[in-house]
C-alpha cells in the first residue's frame, strides 16, 4: 500500500509543478506518506502509529539529533564533576535571563534548552518561553506527570460558558488512554476517583509518613472530598514485556531525569516511540530541519507538503506527502500555520475566522505553601522517588462554589529536615552517627487552570525574522484577575488543611514567574465542532484543510488542572488511527 501511495503522489507532483525537467529519483526522495513535524512527546507517538501502519514516514526535527543512551553527556556525572557544583555561571544567567528562570537550567541539562540568542522572539507581555530544540524536544525535560482528563474537564467550558464546547468527551479518549499507558508506562494507585479517571498503572510509589498522615487527616476533617493521593508518573516501576522490548528497564530512582535517563527509566521519545517507530523501516528522522510553512495546493484543496529550511546551511526544500501532522510543540504550531499563507488562506493555514494563535492558555503555577510538622521522629525516608503526593482538583468540581472559575491541583511532598548532612570533614562525620530528633517539612505548589481568552494571543511580527528567514513570534499572554483569586484561594484552603491537621508554620509565597517559564503553554488553534468558533475537528483535523492533523498542545481547547503530555498521547494516537483510515478510503 505505501508503495502505490509514494508512486501516485510522485505522479501527482510532477503533473502539478508542470516541470518536464524535474528529477523523479529526487522527487522520490522527497516524497512519503506522512510527515510529522517534531520529535517531542505528541511528535515520537505520531511516528510510531504511523509506522506501524506501514507508512514512509518523514519526521522533523528543528535541532540536532539526540540518541538515547550515548547522548546523554551528564547522565552518570558526579556533583563534584560539575565545574559550578550544578548551578549555571554568572555569565550563562546574564546571558539568558528568561531560560535560566526555569527550574530545568541547571549544568547538568541546560544543554537541551534553548538559549535566548538562538531563537528571539518579541514579548508584548513578558512571556519566558522555554524550549527544547533536539531529537525529543522537551520529553527528555518534562516533569512526568501523568493523570487523565475526566469528563468534568472536557465540559468545563459548556459548564461555565466561558469558551467553547470540547467536541469530545472522556468516553471519546478513554481507550487511547489506556493504549498509550500501557506502552509508555505509568506508576499510580487505582483512587477510584470521578474526577481523575483511574488508568492502566504499575506498581505506585509510596507516600512518606508525613503524607500519610496529611492524607489522612484531610480526609477525616473534609469527609473524603479532598482526597491525597500518591502522584501518577511515567516511570516503570514493574517493568512488563512490552517495555522490555522497547529495551527499557526499570526506573532506578535516581531522580536525575533531566539528564536523560540511560536505563529507559522513564518515558521519552528518544527512549520508546522513535526507536520503535525506527524498527519498522518506515520512518526517516531528519534533525536540523527548520519547518517553515505547510504548503497547500488550491487546486486539490489540501496540503501537499511542507517548506523546510536546513538549519546549519540555510537552504530551502519541499518535502511532500499524502497527510501532515503539526507536533512542534503548541507555540511554535502556531508559528508555523500562521506562516503557512497562501491566496486561499492569507492570514494563515485554516485560519477562515482569524482565531489562530488565540486563546493562548497555560498552567498558574505561582503559588506556593510551606509548613512543618512535629511528629515521627523515630521514622525518616529512605530512597528517592521521582514523583510527589497529589491533591486532586476539589474546587467547582461537582458545582460552582468560589468566585472564580474551574480551580487548581496540588502537588507535594513531605521530608525530614535533619541537618546530619549540612556540614564539612569531621563535625558531618559525626552528625551522621546523631540519632535525628528533627520534624518534617512539606512544601506545595499549585497548578491552575488559567482561562484561554482572546486577549492572550501569539501573532507574527511584520518585520523582524530570525536566522532562518521565518518572522519571529509577538508573545502576548498575562494572568487575570481569575488567576490571582485562584491563588489567594490556594493559600486559604492548604494552609487551612495542613492546620487542621497539625502542622505549623504554614507560610505562603507568589513565584511571581511569568507565563511560559512552567511550561505547558496550550491552545491557538483549538478543537471545536465548529469551524466559526475553532480551527480543527473532533478528530484533530482542520476544518478547511482536513490532511493536517495537530495534536500537540496548539490543539486544547481548555488546560483542565492536570498536566498534558498523557492527553497529547491519547490524543495522537486516536487521531492517527482515524487519518489512516480515511486516508485508505481516500478522503485525505
Amino acid at each position: 500500500m505505501a508503495k502505490n501511495i509514494v508512486e501516485n503522489e510522485i505522479k501527482s507532483i510532477l503533473i502539478f509543478t508542470n516541470m518536464s525537467n524535474f528529477n523523479i529519483d529526487s522527487a522520490r526522495q522527497q516524497t512519503f506518506d506522512a510527515i510529522v513535524v517534531g520529535t517531542g512527546i505528541s511528535g515520537g507517538w505520531a511516528a510510531k502509529e504511523l509506522t506501524e501502519k506501514g507508512l514512509k514516514t518523514l519526521i522533523l526535527e528543528r535541532g540536532r539529533d539526540v540518541k538515547h543512551i550515548v547522548d546523554y553527556p551528564t547522565a552518570n556525572m558526579q556533583p563534584w564533576e560539575f565545574e559550578h557544583r550544578g548551578q549555571p555561571s554568572l555569565a550563562i544567567r546574564e546571558a539568558n535571563p528568561m531560560a535560566s528562570k526555569h527550574y530545568i537550567f541547571k549544568e547538568d541539562a541546560m544543554h537541551f534548552v534553548v538559549k535566548d540568542a538562538d531563537h528571539p522572539y518579541v514579548q508584548d507581555k513578558p512571556f519566558d518561553w522555554m524550549r527544547g530544540y533536539q531529537v525529543g524536544g522537551r520529553s527528555l525535560l518534562w516533569a512526568r506527570q501523568t493523570q487523565r482528563w475526566s469528563d468534568f474537564d472536557f465540559e468545563g467550558p459548556a459548564r461555565d460558558g466561558f469558551g467553547v464546547d470540547w467536541p469530545i468527551r472522556y468516553a471519546d479518549i478513554a481507550p487511547w488512554y489506556s493504549y498509550v499507558e500501557k506502552f509508555a508506562g505509568i506508576s499510580g494507585n487505582k483512587d477510584n476517583l470521578p474526577q481523575l479517571p483511574d488508568g492502566e498503572f504499575l506498581k505506585p510509589h509510596e507516600m512518606s509518613c508525613v503524607e500519610k498522615h496529611f492524607s489522612d487527616q484531610t480526609a477525616k476533617n473534609y469527609n473524603n472530598t479532598r482526597p491525597i493521593i500518591i502522584g501518577r508518573v511515567a516511570h516503570i516501576s514493574d517493568p512488563q514485556p512490552i517495555h522490555t522490548e522497547q529495551g527499557r528497564a526499570k526506573c532506578q530512582h535516581r531522580t536525575m531525569c533531566q539528564r536523560g535517563c540511560p536505563f529507559g527509566g522513564y518515558f521519552s521519545s528518544n527512549s520508546s516511540t522513535i526507536p520503535w517507530a525506527e524498527k519498522t523501516g518506515n520512518l526517516t528522522l531528519q534533525p536540523h530541519s527548520v519547518v517553515h510553512s505547510i504548503i497547500y495546493d488550491e487546486k486539490k484543496k489540501r496540503a501537499t507538503g511542507v517548506r523546510v529550511v536546513d538549519a546549519l546551511t540555510k537552504e530551502m526544500k519541499e518535502y511532500y506527502a499524502k497527510i501532515i501532522f503539526v507536533n512542534a510543540s503548541a507555540i511554535n504550531s502556531n508559528l508555523i500555520l500562521l506562516n503557512s499563507t497562501s491566496s486561499r488562506f492569507p492570514n494563515g493555514l485554516g485560519n477562515d475566522n482569524g482565531l489562530m494563535g488565540k486563546f493562548i492558555g497555560f498552567h498558574n503555577y505561582r503559588g506556593r505553601v510551606s509548613a512543618e510538622f512535629d511528629g515521627y521522629h523515630d521514622r525518616t525516608v529512605e530512597g528517592r522517588r521521582p514523583n510527589g503526593a497529589y491533591i486532586p482538583r476539589f474546587r467547582n468540581v461537582f458545582k460552582q462554589e468560589t468566585d472564580f472559575l474551574r480551580g487548581y491541583a496540588t502537588s507535594f511532598s513531605a521530608s525530614k529536615m535533619g541537618n546530619a548532612t549540612d556540614d564539612l570533614g569531621e563535625s558531618l562525620k559525626e552528625n551522621l552517627f546523631k540519632p535525628d530528633s528533627s520534624g518534617w517539612s512539606l512544601g506545595a505548589q499549585m497548578m491552575g487552570e488559567t482561562l484561554p481568552k482572546e486577549t492572550n494571543f501569539v501573532s507574527l511580527h511584520k518585520t523582524l525574522k530570525d536566522d532562518w528567514g521565518i518572522p519571529q513570534l509577538r508573545m502576548h499572554v498575562e494572568f487575570d484577575d481569575n488567576d490571582m483569586k485562584m491563588v489567594k484561594d490556594f493559600y486559604t484552603e492548604l494552609s487551612e488543611m495542613l492546620s487542621k491537621s497539625g502542622f505549623s508554620n504554614i507560610k505562603t509565597s507568589d513565584t511571581k514567574r511569568n507565563p511560559g517559564s512552567e511550561n505547558h503553554e496550550m491552545g491557538g488553534v483549538r478543537m471545536g465542532n465548529d469551524p466559526k468558533t475553532s480551527l480543527l475537528n473532533k478528530w484533530n483535523q482542520m476544518h478547511a484543510c482536513p490532511n493536517v492533523i495537530v495534536t500537540d498542545g496548539a490543539c486544547m481547547t481548555s488546560t483542565s488542572t492536570q498536566n498534558p503530555s498523557l492527553t497529547y498521547m491519547a490524543l495522537t494516537a486516536r487521531a492517527v488511527d482515524h487519518a489512516v483510515s480515511e486516508m485508505k478510503k481516500g478522503n485525505i
